[in-house]
Order: structure tokens, then sequence, then C-alpha cells
């Protein structure tokens, strides 16, 4: 049986596509329409799919939407009314979107797909709904190697629920308790990732990155005025303090007046109030989610969890959760947010209405969460030819240890190979690296490949084998989902007069053996590569650790700040001409930057992005 699931409308719309419950693709829209975030029907997506599946429309059984819309339709109507008369300007500008486009999703969704199949009045597979968290927890169970486990789904808000708690067993997933909207542990973290000046549903990963420049001088204030906090972890908010339900923003004058002043101004300068309230949030967050995993193992006794929703891409709380937590494993999807939603909805027709088998063998289901496209030496000549690129081809034994030596001579490298990532993160597929022990190198890729804050910190790639040499950390972890400390022995110790530096000043000083991907909390966001799942990223790690004795590598998206990861040849080389990067590597096509013609310098290419 043959699946196609898709999220749309919201933010990051996706398709993947299931043959008998084998995930065979899985894509999100925005790579290929180079729109970050991109919420429109995922055509492209699924274009890409059927392709990846050598199959047309027609050979779809089912498609299945991630959400329902109309019970989604059902709260915001009851949430206008509750809150009535306030909240008329931002009724009065969701509706004209709802009654135009999503109370008519079904209809919709029809008419897209007939264009996909070839125009009006040709049959399309039959349309099927799922609930929200039952697509995130879906993808997040069924995707697992656990044959039985916990899961749990924290995110900003689906139809109704915004936490919900579920029992997977076989192919069974039952639903155990919601926390329902507004009371939502997503919607407060994006409301002070709103009022410290970042962008919502896309900046909350910077928020998490400034917590260590700052002191959690706020978790009581917090605690006491926001989110009344149970010893279970289940919570309210105090919406006094919101505005989420009646305004056009997330926080309001009252919120404000609690933190000593309004919010920041988007790209104004950030000072220590930002980076305290950075700190003070996230300590909350890992409370609450350290309470609710204690709570969901005493009433499941399962010694596995699975975690889902956007909320589960907060690695420095899935880090303690894994140190801390009462469970034994935990497995975090890799596209935990809405573009996971499509393969979860997907696994629910499989397993659930179709009744299909679940098999486990110690693995998950991801693939390495490679599965999108991937292009040849033909696709990849005509592509660099066509800007009139100048390379050399090169057989990965004489290739892999040239860039183990460009590497080690502090070079910046795109590195394009195989399957595109699925999910928010560059994996080896989609990456820029470089040297871990350089310690220029962070503040050079953030100012000039990325053009982005330089506070912001980089992952290391690590052998899988090799990680406990670094890092405290024994278990895997191949999706970059879990924050881990950087070894004692390899720390460099603070004179005093460091310690009693303030935020941004901190950034400067060295931490480690390994400065690069060293957060100045003396942590990091591990990513471990398995040669069962990347053996070429692998090998390319290997032969930069026979070279220094050093088994990983800096790894960052292959993008610039407010442009979606690449996607193509001709994506890669682009940004890699805007930047200053220094070597492309496209499958084994080797490009120096030097050997280049001449790029028009032109900024004007930065409004092509939003910023995030």
């Amino acid at each position: 049986m043959k699946i196609l699931g898709i999220s749309a409308y919201y933010h990051d719309s996706a398709a993947a596509l299931l043959n008998n419950g084998e995930v065979v693709a899985a894509a999100q829209e925005e790579r290929f329409t180079r729109k970050k975030h991109d919420s429109a029907f995922p055509s492209s997506a699924i274009k890409y799919c059927l392709s990846e599946g050598s199959i047309s429309l027609a050979d779809i059984d089912r498609v299945v939407f991630y959400d329902k819309p109309l019970v989604k339709f059902e709260r915001l109507l009851e949430t206008y009314l509750s809150y009535a008369p306030k909240g008329l300007r931002s009724f009065i500008a969701a509706m004209p979107v709802w009654l135009k486009e999503k109370l008519f999703l079904k209809d919709t969704l029809k008419k897209e797909l007939a264009k996909l199949a070839g125009g009006k009045g040709k049959p399309v597979p039959e349309l099927m709904f799922a609930e929200h968290h039952q697509s995130h927890a879906a993808s997040a169970f069924y995707f697992s190697p656990f044959e039985r486990a916990a899961v749990l789904c924290l995110d900003g808000v689906g139809e109704w629920a915004t936490t919900s708690a579920w029992l997977g067993d076989g192919k069974n997933l039952e639903a155990l308790w919601e926390i329902d909207f507004p009371h939502s542990l997503g919607l407060l973290y994006s409301a002070f990732t709103y009022f410290t000046g970042f962008r919502v549903n896309s900046g909350e990963y910077k928020l998490m990155g400034l917590a260590p420049y700052g002191s959690p001088i706020y978790v009581d204030t917090i605690l006491q005025n926001l989110i009344d906090l149970k010893e279970d972890g289940t919570f309210r908010l105090d919406m006094d303090y919101m505005n989420y339900c009646t305004g056009l923003t997330m926080t309001n004058a009252k919120f404000a007046k609690l933190f000593g002043g309004p919010p920041r101004k988007p790209e104004s300068p950030l000072t220590q109030r930002e980076m305290d309230i950075a700190a003070s949030i996230q300590v909350v967050t890992e409370t609450v989610v350290l309470k609710l995993a204690k709570s969901l193992h005493a009433e499941t006794q399962c010694e596995s969890l699975c975690l889902a929703g956007g909320v589960a891409l907060n690695c420095v709380a899935n880090g303690r959760l894994q140190r801390e937590g009462p469970f034994k494993n935990i497995w975090i999807q890799p596209a935990a947010g809405d573009a996971g939603g499509a393969l979860g909805a997907a696994s629910i027709v499989w397993h659930q209405a179709n009744g299909g088998a679940r098999s486990v063998n110690g693995h998950d289901k991801m693939r390495g969460s490679y599965l999108g496209p991937a292009f040849n030496d033909e696709q990849i000549k005509e592509q660099l030819d066509a800007n009139g690129a100048v390379y050399e081809k090169l057989p990965d034994e004489t290739l892999l240890p040239k860039l183990a030596e460009i590497l080690d001579s502090e070079n910046v490298v795109g590195w394009f190979q195989g399957r595109m990532e699925f999910g928010p993160r560059a994996l080896g597929g989609r990456s820029i690296i470089g040297d871990p022990r350089s310690r220029n190198m962070q503040s050079v890729m953030n100012l000039k490949i990325k053009y982005r804050e330089s506070f912001r910190p980089f992952a290391p790639s690590v052998l899988a084998e090799r990680v406990s040499d670094f890092f405290e950390q024994k278990s895997e972890s191949p999706y970059m989902l879990i924050v881990a400390p950087v070894k004692d022995e390899l720390r460099v110790a603070m004179t005093d007069e460091q310690k009693n530096l303030f935020g941004i000043e901190k950034l400067n000083v060295k931490r480690s053996q390994l400065p690069s991907i060293t957060h100045v909390d003396y942590s990091a966001r591990i990513q471990t590569v398995h040669e069962e799942t990347n053996p070429r990223y692998y090998k390319l790690i290997k032969a930069f650790d026979e070279r220094t004795g050093c088994g990983l590598l800096i790894n960052t998206s292959f993008n610039v700040r407010g442009e979606p990861i690449v996607c193509t040849p001709d994506d890669a080389y682009r940004c890699f001409m805007r930047t200053e990067m220094d070597f492309l590597v496209v499958e084994n096509f080797l490009l120096s930057k030097k050997d280049q013609p001449q790029w028009e310098r032109d900024d004007s290419w930065k409004d092509e992005f939003e910023l995030d």
C-alpha cells in the first residue's frame, strides 16, 4: 500500500511517501521553493516523493493530511468567544484566511491534488485526516526502534492539544491524556522568543543558544506569575500576561512590566536582560519536561520514551532528560515539528486504518533522515557547467584525504552528498564543515559564511564509536538533538578575570581544546555519525581523524541566514560563491574558490531571504 502524507498551511509544509509502512521519501517544501518555513501546499515536495518512488499520483492508495482543520476552526471560534470583546482585531485578521482557504481545506486539497494528477476531472486518491498530536505521536513511535514506549508530544498547539501523552505498543498507539490550549509550554517559550526580539516559529533555537550567556534570575518570576506548575508536570498559564489569544503579538504590557521594559526590537543589540530571560525560560522549560517525563514513566512503567512536537527540538532539555530522567532509552523524531506530521499521518493510515504490520529490529526506521533528493554525476556536471564553475573530479580514495588536509589548514568547506536531510538539521548531506580545533572558526563561520549572530554555537559531527572520547555521552545521537558536556580533560580552566565576564564577552574565551564547538557552558550539540547510515561522511571524518587525531568536525547547515538548507547543486554553488567559503564538494566534484570565475559582488541577494 502506497500512502502519501501531507502537512501544509501553517508552517513547514512537507510531504512523505510510505510503501507498505516503509518510508520511501520525505521532504519540506521550503527546500524546493527556497522560501524558509514555506506553508504552501507542498506541490514540489509531493512531486519529488512520487519521483523517488517511481510512481504517479494515480498509484497512491491513500492521501492523509496531518491535522483536522474543522476542529482547529472550532478552537479558534471558541477562543474568540471566550475572550470577547477582546481580540476583535485578531479575529478580523484571521477570518479571511480561514474563510478563503482553511475552512474548506478538503476541497482545496482535492483541487491541488487534481492539478498534480493532470487537471480537472482527474481522479485523486482517497483523502483522510489525522489529528495533529496523533500525527506527532505516530511520527515519534512508529519510526522509533522500540516495541513498547511512552510518547510525549509538546508543541505550540494542534487542534486543541498542546501537550499529549501516549502509549505505543506494537502497532497500537493509545492516547493517555493531554493539556489543551491556551496552556502551552511551546507558546510560553515562543512568547519569550518574541519578547527577546526573535521570530516566533523560527527563532526559538536562538533563544536556546543565547541562554548560557545569561543567569536564570527570572525563574521564580516566571513560576510565580506566568505558569502554575504542579509536581506532576501539568501546568496552567496566567493568560493576563499573554496576548496570543486576543492580539497580534505574543505578550502584552503586563508581561513587559514584569521584565522591566518593552520587548527588544528585532536586530537591535542584545543586552544582559535578554540573556538572563533566555536562561530563565530555558530552566523552566527543562523543569517542566523533566517533571512530565517522571510522571509518564510512573504511569506507564516503560523503559523507553519517544518525543515529538516543536519543543522536542530543544536539545538542551533533551540532554538533561537523557542524563537525569527516569527513562532508560530516549528517541526523538528528527523532523519533530510540523513537517514530521506528514510522516506520522501516513504511518497512522498504514498501522491503524489499514492494520499494517510493524517490525522492530533494534534500529529506527528513519534511514538516518536522509530521505530527500540525491543527484547523479551527469546532473551535477550540468548544473555546475551552467554556472561556469571550475572543478576537478576525484575518486574518494584521493578526495577524502585531500579534504582532510584542506580542513586541517582551517579552510571552510561546503559538503554536498547523498540524499538531502528531512527535518531542520543538516546531518552531513547538506553541511558546511570545518576544523573544531580552530579558535577562529566559530566567528568566521557565523559572520563570513552564515551572516548571522556571533553568539550562535556550532555542532560537532563525531564518529559514533569515539563520542565518549570527547563528550560526557555514551549513547548515540544521530540527529543532533542531544546536548552533552565536553569531557573535563578537554576543558580549559577559566581565569578569575574571565569568570567575571558578562554576556557576549564570554564568547571569546577559549573553553576547550575544541573551541569552535564548545559553547560557553562547556556543552555541545552532538551528532554521532554512523557508517551504516552515512558511510561517506563517516569516511571523511575518519580521514580527518587519521590525519589529526581529532575524530570530529564542525557541522552547520549549508545555507545563509534566512535561507532554507540547499537542495540542488545549483543552490550549493550559488551559496558557495555568495559567501567566504573556501572549497565546495558536490559528490566527487571539488571546487576551490580561487579557481572560480569572477562572481559579481552584489549583496542585494540577501534581500531574497527574510531574516529568521
